[in-house]
């Protein structure tokens, strides 16, 4: 695979300044473009050692205009960073719309050192693989253009250089321990590398490998690539979200679905709820409190009809938590910084640390629901959503996060009813608004926007939990119970 990259390729001084000045002109015009294009442009620099990446995003970030990029290096990861997902830093670091970011190694840095010094094996090292696969995908689907730098030396030539460096008394401090003990494990570094690549040159955000042997030759191919790639992206049609992926298997009409075959007539008796509630709410107590101490985190999803009572639930489980250790999230339309980026974003930026809790009231769902049936999603769009919700939630609980989800159901008539009551009481007409009635004008495609939800996204590691909640005592326990069954079974 390198046997090409290993040729020494190189720029004259002459040729080097003839051109240099063009292409920082080129570089910020399709910057500006980027701008009103509001185009996300990813630029990931990785190699082996020596090869020049701190030169080149150095001279990148000298060459673009500052103002509207960022560059990020990730060293080992912090207390923060351990206690959440693995790709929780690179989501937290994306640039928004229109902005550009670069990355030294980027979310290759990590997996490549794991490898190497054998913290994981090749099975191991094929997962992550698929998993950074996934993320550029759902970035370049959603509209990002990722552009991948492999720099290359041979052996011979990473030997020179750094023998230069060490040479010279003000460039001997770049050679660390880390540097020579990666020289001896070159051929070992180089193979893994291969496979690195060849798993990840993907048709949605291929490698680029060029020889870092000569400064003004990396600098100039980097930079005429970067030119080329956007331009291609201003002047294509811009075909995302637009691909229409079939008709919905929901649109299938059937007698029976999984909404309808829930009973609703379940009641509570009022003296059974309150002994019920005081018995879970203990329970849930001193559960939390066990998770926290093994710094086991906990993500509770809600999602109903307006009305359904999704509030009154969260409350009963947060009375019993240590207020220091819970977060509610409640959903609402997206921010401006929040259309800035993947749909995801917001969700990544809320994840709870080791040990704690967050509840989202309305949460990622939202996509294949009120943005499906609204039109705020085009079909590719929302059809895409579910592999990328399951993918999203597979990687909170490899990380060890309980994931619960509940989809709580009413039918129209107590919807109706729960309405007048809150118009009839002076401090809950704050809740209800004309979104409510006219959401209740296309219930239908509502319910079949949830019943396909339920069946695309209720997965072995992140089930849906279904709750009958025409009578609220009946589903506040039924919710409280699940959450003690679940963490009885996660802490024993």
């Amino acid at each position: 695979m390198f046997e090409v990259a290993e040729l020494k390729n190189k720029v004259s001084k002459a040729e080097y300044e003839a051109e240099v000045s063009s292409i920082r002109e080129q570089l910020l015009d399709v910057q500006q473009k980027l701008e009103a294009a509001a185009v996300p442009v990813l630029i990931v620099i990785a190699g082996v050692d020596s090869s020049g990446k701190g030169d080149l995003i150095g001279k990148l970030n000298e060459w673009f205009d500052p103002r509207f990029m960022s560059t990020h290096a990730f060293g080992y990861p912090s207390d923060e960073e351990i206690e959440r997902p693995q790709h929780w830093r690179y989501w937290m670091s994306l640039p928004p719309r229109g902005r550009i970011a670069i990355y030294a190694m980027g979310w290759y840095g990590q997996v490549l050192s794991d490898r190497l010094n054998s913290r994981i094996g090749n099975g191991k090292l094929e997962k992550e693989l698929s998993h950074i696969n996934k993320l550029e995908k759902e970035l370049t689907d959603d509209g990002a253009l990722i552009i991948k730098f492999w720099l290359h030396l041979s052996k011979s030539q990473q030997k020179k250089v750094v023998a230069k460096l060490e040479k010279n008394p003000e460039t001997n401090w770049r050679v660390t321990d880390a540097e020579k003990r990666h020289l001896r494990l070159y051929d070992k570094f180089v193979k893994i590398c291969e496979q690195v690549i060849r798993h990840t040159s993907t048709p949605e955000a291929p490698w680029m490998i060029i020889n870092g042997l000569d400064a003004s030759y990396r600098r100039l191919t980097s930079a005429r690539h970067i030119i080329e790639r956007i331009s291609l992206r201003m002047e294509s049609d811009n075909n995302i979200g637009r691909v229409v992926l079939g008709e919905s298997i929901a649109h299938v009409k059937s007698g029976v679905s999984l909404l309808s075959s829930l009973d609703l007539n379940k009641k509570l008796e009022k003296s059974d709820y309150q002994a019920k509630l005081a018995s879970y709410q203990g329970r849930i107590s001193q559960l939390s409190r066990v998770a926290r101490q093994r710094k086991i985190s906990t993500l509770l999803v809600f999602e109903g009809w307006d009305a359904v009572g999704k509030g009154g639930v969260i409350r009963r489980i947060t009375h019993a938590m240590d207020a220091r250790n819970y977060r509610v999230i409640p959903i609402a339309a997206p921010s401006d910084e929040e259309r800035a980026q993947h749909y995801l974003w917001r969700f990544w930026r809320h994840l709870p640390r080791d040990g704690k809790v967050t509840i989202y009231d309305r949460s990622w769902y939202g996509r294949v629901l009120v943005e499906r049936v609204e039109n705020f999603a085009t079909p590719g769009q929302w059809m895409r959503a579910y592999s990328e919700i399951n993918d999203f939630e597979e990687e909170l609980t490899e990380h060890g996060i309980i994931l619960l989800k509940f989809w709580m159901h009413i039918d129209q008539d107590e919807q109706l009813r729960r309405f007048k009551l809150r118009e009839d009481t002076v401090y809950k007409r704050y809740k209800i608004t004309s979104d409510d009635y006219r959401n209740r004008d296309k219930w239908d495609e509502y319910e079949v926007a949830v019943n396909e939800m339920i069946t695309r996204t209720s997965t072995e590691f992140a089930p849906w939990h279904l709750v009958e909640a025409n009578d609220k005592y009946y589903a506040r326990i039924s919710v409280l119970s699940e959450l003690c069954k679940i963490y009885e079974k996660v802490l024993n």
